[in-house]
C-alpha cells in the first residue's frame, strides 16, 4: 500500500523527523490561503501516488502569491502517469545547499532491512541506480542488533564530513529505522534530505509503502489508503477469498494454487501469449468462488480468452465445473473459454463441462496453446 507525500511526512513528524511547514489544499482558493499563512516563497506540489512529478510539471516554486495561484491552476486536474491530481501540497520554500537520498527497504539477498544512502539526492533514485550505481551506498542492518549508534554513525560519515551533521544524521537514521519497524513498512525514503543554509538536515520529501498483510495492526495507516480501480479490484477479490493481480495481457487465467498460477502464466508466455492476470481461487473452492472469479476476469476489457487450469487436491474439480456452468448461466460471457481439469473428481467435472459444450484439454500445454490460438483469432476478427 502506498501513501502520499504529505501522509508520509505526517508520520515522520510523529517521530520528530524535521519536515517543512506545509498545508494540504484541494482548490486554488485553498492554495491562496495557504500561501498567506506560510509566507513566500512556497513550493506547490501535486499529490499523486507515483514518481516523476517534477518532470511532469507537478512541482513548482512560487515566489509570489500570483505565481502560486497560477501553479495551482495548472497542476490541479493534471494527469501524471495516469493519476489525476486532485490535491496539492503547499510547502514553505527552504534555502539549501546540498541534497541527499536516504531510504530503507527489504533486501531478500541479505534477508534483512537494508539502508540506502546517496549524495545524489533530489532525482529519481532509479535513475541514479541505472546511470551511476556506485553512487548508492547500501548497508544491511543486522535484525538482531537493529540500527545501532555505531551503524548509524558509519552511514552518516559516508555522507557527511562535518561532525555536527553526523550527530544530526545518527539520530535521524535511527528514527527512520524505528518508523520502518513500527509501521510494518516495505519502503521508507527521504528524497531529498537537504542541508539548509542554517546547517540543519530537513526532510524535503517523503515516501512510504506498507506491507498489506500487516495493515490489520495499523488501522490509522489503512485509513490513508486510496486504491486505484485495479487495486480496489484486488481488495474486493481478497474479501471473496480470491487472490487477484491484474496484468497487461489478453488471456485471463483462473487457477487454484499460487504455484500452479505462476506456472500457468509462465507457460502462456513460453508459447508466445500474454496473461491478463494472476488469479488464484484457492483450495476448497465453492461454485460461488468460480462465479466471482469469472466476474473479475470478464470485467477486464483486455481479456479475449479465459483459460481455466485446475489441479484438484483439496479443490474438487466438479465444484469448479458447477461454478463455471452457473457463471455462464448468470452472465453474458461472449469470449472463448478453455478448461483443463485434473485431480480430485476430475472425471465428474469433465462430464459437467462437456455438457456445457466447452472445449476441454488434457494438459497445461494444450490449454495454453489453444488459449493463445483462440486469442489470435479474436484479435483478427476484432
Amino acid at each position: 500500500m502506498k501513501i502520499h507525500e504529505y501522509q508520509s511526512k505526517e508520520i515522520f513528524s510523529r517521530y520528530s523527523i524535521p519536515i517543512t511547514r506545509e498545508l494540504l489544499c484541494y482548490s486554488v482558493a485553498d492554495v491562496k490561503e495557504a500561501t498567506h499563512k506560510l509566507g513566500l516563497p512556497v513550493v506547490v506540489k501535486a499529490q499523486v501516488l507515483t514518481g516523476g512529478r517534477g518532470k511532469a510539471g507537478g512541482v513548482k516554486l512560487a515566489k509570489t502569491a500570483e505565481a502560486a495561484i497560477e501553479s495551482a491552476t495548472q497542476i490541479l486536474g493534471m494527469d501524471i502517469k495516469g493519476y489525476k491530481v486532485e490535491k496539492i501540497l503547499v510547502a514553505e520554500g527552504v534555502k539549501f545547499n546540498s541534497e541527499f537520498y536516504v531510504g530503507l527497504t527489504i533486501d531478500r539477498n541479505t534477508k534483512s532491512i537494508i539502508f540506502m544512502a546517496s549524495k545524489e539526492g533530489g532525482v529519481e533514485i532509479e535513475e541514479v541506480a541505472k546511470e551511476n550505481p556506485d553512487a548508492i551506498l547500501k548497508f544491511p542492518i543486522d535484525p538482531d542488533l537493529g540500527m545501532t549508534a555505531f551503524m548509524a554513525r558509519k552511514i552518516a560519515f559516508a555522507l557527511f564530513d562535518d561532525f555536527k551533521l553526523v550527530k544530526q544524521a545518527i539520530v535521524l537514521f535511527q528514527k527512520l529505522y524505528t518508523i520502518f519497524l513500527e509501521t510494518d513498512a516495505s519502503l521508507v525514503e527521504i528524497n531529498p534530505l537537504v542541508l539548509t543554509d542554517e546547517g540543519n538536515l530537513l526532510a524535503l520529501d517523503g515516501k512510504m509503502t506498507f506491507d498489506d498483510n500487516a495493515l490489520f495492526r495499523h488501522l490509522d495507516i489503512e485509513a490513508m489508503n486510496e486504491p486505484t480501480v485495479d487495486e480496489q479490484k484486488e481488495i474486493d477479490a481478497k474479501d471473496k477469498g480470491l487472490t487477484y493481480i491484474r496484468l497487461e495481457g489478453s488471456i485471463g487465467c483462473m487457477v487454484n494454487g499460487a504455484g500452479l498460477a505462476m506456472a500457468t502464466m509462465d507457460l502462456i508466455k513460453y508459447f508466445g501469449g500474454n496473461p491478463a492476470n494472476f488469479l488464484d481461487i484457492g483450495g476448497s473452492s465453492s461454485p460461488q468462488k468460480v462465479i466471482d472469479a469469472m466476474s473479475l476476469l470478464l470485467a477486464d476489457k483486455n481479456v479475449k480468452v479465459v483459460m481455466i487450469n485446475i489441479f484438484g487436491g483439496i479443490t474438487r474439480c466438479d465444484d469448479v465445473a458447477r461454478g463455471l456452468v452457473a457463471a455462464l448461466d448468470q452472465m453474458k460471457v461472449g469470449i472463448p473459454i478453455v478448461v483443463r481439469l485434473a485431480g480430485t473428481n476430475s472425471k465428474e467435472g469433465l462430464e459437467i463441462i462437456k455438457h456445457a459444450n466447452l472445449p476441454v484439454v488434457e494438459t497445461m500445454s494444450q490449454a495454453a496453446q489453444m488459449a493463445i490460438s483462440l486469442c489470435k483469432d479474436c484479435m483478427k476478427t476484432a
